[in-house]
């Protein structure tokens, strides 16, 4: 894997999409998977290997002289966090409109 920085592209270097989008995915357990079937284990794995061959996706954003946004590209890998709760999905309501602070509540 190149340890190396790379510019982004004017278009994708423009002020209007310099934001961050909070994301939480949540699967209901399933017990009767076996460990080949664990959906963390499926995806963790699917990304190591998919990073490989799209190392940049888990580089850091990183800004430059006069602003530029760059990717810092060292072979860190991504932030992959597995957690579990006793709350139910029913009971964080609506996947489209859960309340930022509800979901506080579930991962502190």
């Amino acid at each position: 894997m190149p340890r190396e920085t790379e510019f982004l592209s004017d278009i994708d270097d423009q002020e209007g999409l310099r934001f961050q989008l909070p994301v939480i995915l949540c699967y209901k357990d399933n017990t009767s998977l076996n460990e080949n079937r664990n959906p963390v284990k499926t995806i963790r794995e699917s990304l190591s290997r998919a990073l490989v061959y799209y190392y940049p996706l888990a580089g850091r954003l990183r800004e430059g002289p006069n602003r530029k946004l760059m990717v810092d590209c060292k072979g860190e890998g991504i932030l992959f966090v597995e957690g579990s709760t006793d709350v139910t999905i029913e009971q964080l309501g609506d996947k489209n409109s859960t309340p930022l602070s509800t979901l506080r509540g579930v991962l502190i």
